[in-house]
């Protein structure tokens, strides 16, 4: 796993005196209404040595990227410059900036000594002049670069919208291809941004849904190569898996850590009935926690650990419930019209994603832990497989369009329901899973 320095430079500022004239600094407020996104500017950063120029652009690009993909900020194109950002050190033109409407300005500079890569920042509020917090160094090698963009345009976003970070984080999800009564599937990481591809698993066997551990390290997933589901465990960093253990004659599948990492709920299907287990991954050992004769599925613990969130037909129709991580008493939290699914808690523990299936159309929606304030963020042919971003504002899942020839893709969407947008992957993608944000 690459691993990053990070530090402050001499002569950064403290956060800044109040930034305009409302005396208030400079921020985004997400709420529910209409949010315009925020004019900013990226200028190339100074490369420190004539290895890093190559660097010091597409570390700029990078950052623009991410911040332009929230829906939160609008980039200024460079054609508008009026200054350009010829050293690190030197003062910065506020006047010029304020010309063509930025009110927030990101500078930077790269240095490349071998294959160790590092990158100075700056963050400034235009209209008041003035610093955003402290400047900061990471340091790495150069394979790392994309990581190091990554980590400054976290830095930015959180520093101005007072929310999580989430860009330097992956998703583990199902590579497929080939036409649709013949579907290939393989295991598949990536950066949040679909870069950085790496293939962990071939296409010989079925394999579904995987899902990160809280660190990050491990993915579960449920794979057919024994010709029935079974759970496997991987670890990211070394490609090794082993499968965990289950009773003979049964099915195992819907696999999710605890947040502890040790334990793992999971659905076990015997005897033509299906409910939840746990196991201690050290030992192999496992506890039922529900015993119904309907359909228990589709487990997510709360972050604490404390609740489990599932899927369950009980009422006749699939609803999601919720009850103690120990078992218990089950509590029904689901009431709209249509069929609930696939749900899973967030990371801020105050919301329950889920698929929904209503007259002939599905959509991802959110709603509080008690079942109040559904709100119903996309709809299609076919969405579903909920997955949080590492900050709890963003949600992805997979989108599979009508017909015959149709395909699977990723999507990501706001939890307020703005800015929905197409995740790239090499070719067909489903089951997302978001990972926590990288060390």
């Amino acid at each position: 796993m690459m691993k990053f320095l990070t530090s402050l430079f001499l002569g950064a500022a403290l956060l800044a005196a109040p930034a305009h004239a409302q005396g208030q600094p400079l921020r985004i407020v997400i709420d529910e209404g209409v949010i315009e996104p925020m004019p900013f500017a990226v200028p190339d950063f100074v490369p420190d040595s004539a290895a890093a120029a190559d660097y010091a652009r597409e570390i700029s690009r990078v950052i623009s990227a991410d911040l332009t993909g929230t829906g939160l900020f609008r980039e200024i194109s460079s054609d508008a410059f009026i200054s350009r950002v010829s050293s690190f050190e030197a003062p910065v033109q506020f006047a010029d900036w304020k010309a063509i409407n930025a009110q927030a300005l990101v500078t930077g500079a790269v240095n490349v000594s071998g294959n160790r890569l590092s990158v100075r920042f700056r963050i400034w509020d235009v209209f008041s002049g003035a610093e955003l917090g402290s400047g900061l160094q990471f340091a790495g090698t150069t394979d790392g670069w994309r990581r190091m963009a990554h980590k400054v345009a976290d830095q930015v976003y959180s520093r101005i919208t007072g929310e999580g970070a989430y860009f330097d984080s992956r998703v583990a999800f199902v590579s497929e291809s080939g036409p649709k009564d013949q579907r290939r599937k393989r295991l598949a990481i990536m950066d949040y941004d679909g870069a950085n591809v790496q293939y962990l698993t071939d296409s010989s066997s079925i394999v579904l849904a995987p899902r990160f551990s809280p660190a990050g390290d491990r993915l579960l997933y449920t794979s057919y190569e024994s010709g029935t589901p079974r759970i496997y465990v991987l670890d990211v960093n070394r490609v090794q898996r082993q499968v965990l253990p289950t009773q003979e004659g049964t099915m195992s599948f819907a696999p999710r850590f605890a947040p502890d990492g040790k334990t793992v709920l999971y659905s076990l299907a015997q005897g033509g009935n299906t409910d939840l287990w746990r196991m201690d991954i050290s030992t192999g050992n496992s506890v039922r926690l529900t015993s119904a004769p309907s359909i228990e599925t589709a487990p997510s613990y709360s972050p604490d650990g404390s609740r489990i969130v599932f899927e369950s037909d009980r009422s006749g129709t699939p609803q999601l419930y919720v009850m103690p991580a120990n078992g218990g008493e089950a509590t029904r939290i689901s009431f709209g019209q249509g069929r609930y699914g696939t749900p899973v808690w967030s990371p801020r523990g105050d919301l329950i994603a889920f698929t929904k299936q209503n007259k002939g159309r599905f959509h991802i929606g959110v709603m509080r832990i008690d079942g109040s304030e559904e709100r119903l963020l996309t709809a299609s042919f076919l969405d579903e497989g909920p997955t949080w971003s590492p900050n709890g504002r963003v949600i992805m899942f997979t989108r599979e369009t009508q017909g015959a020839s149709g395909q699977s893709s990723l999507y990501s969407v706001d939890i307020s329901g703005r800015n929905l947008r197409p995740v790239r992957t090499p070719d067909g993608a489903s089951d997302p899973s978001w990972s926590p944000l990288q060390n």
